[in-house]
């Protein structure tokens, strides 16, 4: 029995030594196997981000929108022109005698049906206004250097006061002439 039982032992000392995997065989699977974790990583992580940004954001554009007042506007908006309230004669509040013609156009959205009617049954309010605006103000007031100022105060106006329904968008002079007696 003893003899079935018998082991061979090298005089070396030991077992028979396993064969090792060397050179190129034992370095791709490991090399694979550490870009796969790689790659899993990294797409895991962009999944994630994903994801997140779409919880934290919601529906929302990403993109910021940038409001353009109508000053910054480099385009002009092409208008319709009411120029039927005719020439304006009235006297500044100057202590000397000065004398202001006027000729004003108001302009409004092409093609704005309300605002063109609006405007035609008012006529004697604007042109009313518009006397008495010009009979408030002094002929350095009325100087060419302030005439921006003046169609804005004018456009303002009539929007606030005179019109309801509808707004006009531009005041241009066709004349104005401050005259010294």
């Amino acid at each position: 029995m003893a003899d079935d039982d018998d082991l061979s032992i090298d005089d070396e000392g030991g077992a028979a030594p396993s064969k090792k995997r060397g050179g190129l065989g034992g370095l791709l699977p490991t090399l694979l196997k550490w870009v796969a974790l790689g790659l899993g990583a990294v797409i895991l992580i962009v999944t994630v981000v994903i994801i997140t940004m779409k919880i934290m954001g919601g529906n929302t554009s990403q993109q910021a929108v940038v409001p353009v007042s109508e000053e910054y506007d480099t385009r002009k908006e092409i208008l319709d022109w009411y120029s039927s309230l005719g020439s304006i004669r009235t006297k500044t509040s100057d202590s000397d005698s000065v004398t202001v013609m006027v000729d004003v156009v108001l302009g409004y959205k092409k093609e704005d049906k309300a605002t063109s009617t609006e405007i035609t049954q008012r006529t004697v309010e604007l042109k009313d206004f518009l006397r008495r605006y010009f009979t408030q103000k002094t002929a350095e007031e009325l100087a060419p250097q302030n005439e921006e100022n003046l169609k804005i105060e004018i456009r303002n106006a009539i929007n606030d006061s005179i019109l309801s329904s509808s707004k006009i968008k531009d005041v241009r002079f066709m004349q104005l002439d401050v005259i010294r007696n």
